[in-house]
């Protein structure tokens, strides 16, 4: 795999040097020059709410590092690409970070992306830092993919553990069975409702993430009479189309999902009826109203910067330029294979916007959860933090 990478940097810097590109140059790796880091992001498309989170966070925490002198005295270069939320792109985006001599790569923002990206990445050795890629399939052992999130075993069965805890003895489920985020975090709820003791009394699946009517999947719900029904999704489907359409199905019980339903309110169509979001539930990396100075810090610098509460996909993104700061200072290098071993020291431990944690032998951070809800007076959504959750029963 070393020769690979070095016959790929030597002909991207042909390449650079032939057409007479500025930045990075032959003399990229000379120690006063900045270390380059790859952002991959669905930009644009129907989850650029996520980019735009997770670029404004990296953006944001490379402005705080350069401020502050840079990492082993370097400054960092931030080169951004658009992988418009779709796995093709995601791996094209790659390549060409790759062209570029880039082997530190922050991306992307969701799974299906990401598993595209992570054969590539072992075979080139080249780090990926995943933010909110949560499918368990995406990091394994003695490799050169890490994650600033939980994983789906974790997610998923969290919302089975607040079903138990709620007292519901039967629950229903409706996720879409050819996305890998979407069928994970079922696999993961329905396994642990089986060790809680729950029925999954119904499940419905849709066919893709483009679906736009759920009514036939809600109905079954009420016909099964369950009034809890886990539904994970992105925001995308579950502003205009779930929740709506669950309720004028008849289905009036707890919809609960995951960190896709954030950015939620956003994307509720206009003229709605926004009561209908009450009893929607869903776990998130962390709460932007947490106690705690680092996100108290956190938020105020982001709304300063951009005018905005910072979603989770902001607060991961800026957690993952942090944990390559402290993993380079850790190896003394900003070079792939180094900070692949310093990323891998299950000893370390971060503190973070999203936590205070250690990766495991997989790269998965060991950390809780927060259990979000939103709520609405008919006026607006606003979410609100019901409990967080730091260990399974």
């Amino acid at each position: 795999m070393k020769s690979k990478k070095l016959i790929s940097v030597m002909i991207a810097l042909c390449m650079l040097l032939s057409l007479g590109i500025t930045g990075i140059t032959a003399t990229a790796f000379a120690a006063d020059d900045p270390i380059v880091i790859g952002v991959i992001s669905p930009n644009t498309g129907t989850l650029a709410a996520y980019g735009t989170g997770i670029v404004t966070g990296v953006q944001l925490a490379a402005e705080e590092i350069n401020a502050a002198g840079g990492i082993l005295g370097r400054q960092v270069e931030l080169v951004i690409t658009d992988d418009q939320g779709d796995p093709t792109e995601c791996l094209n985006a790659f390549n060409s970070l790759v062209a570029k001599g880039v082997t530190l790569i922050i991306g992307s923002a969701t799974s299906g992306c990401t598993s595209a990206i992570t054969d590539a990445a072992n075979e080139e050795e080249v780090c990926i830092l995943c933010p909110t890629g949560t499918a368990d399939s995406l990091t394994t052992e003695d490799d050169y993919i890490f994650r600033a999130c939980y994983a789906d075993s974790f997610q998923g069965a969290i919302a089975a553990a607040y079903a138990k805890q709620a007292g519901f003895e039967k629950v229903g489920v409706v996720y879409c069975a050819a996305d890998v985020y979407s069928k994970g975090l079922f696999d993961s709820f329905s396994k642990a409702c089986e060790e809680y003791g729950i029925e999954v009394a119904a499940s419905q699946s849709t066919a893709s993430l483009d679906v736009q009517d759920y009514t036939n999947q809600f109905a079954a719900m009420v016909s099964a009479g369950v009034d809890f029904v886990y539904a994970p999704y992105y925001y995308d489907v579950i502003g205009p189309y779930v929740v709506p359409q669950a309720r004028a199905a008849g289905y009036t019980g707890i919809i609960m999902g995951a960190d896709g339903y954030d950015t939620t309110p956003d994307y509720v169509v206009a003229g709605a009826d926004l009561t209908v979001f009450n009893d929607v539930y869903w776990t998130n990396h962390y709460d932007p109203g947490a106690d705690s100075e680092i996100v108290r810090s956190f938020v105020a610098a982001y709304e300063a910067a951009y005018g905005s509460i910072p979603s989770a996909f902001g607060a991961t993104g800026y957690d993952c330029l942090y944990i390559y700061k402290a993993a380079m200072e850790a190896a003394g290098s900003a070079d792939a294979g180094d900070v692949r071993d310093a990323l891998a020291d299950t000893s370390t431990v971060y503190e973070c916007v999203t936590g205070t944690f250690s990766l495991d032998e997989s790269g998965t951070p060991v950390k809780g959860a927060a259990i979000i809800s939103f709520q609405s007076d008919g006026s607006a959504v606003t979410s609100t933090l019901v409990d967080v959750v730091t260990q399974l029963p």
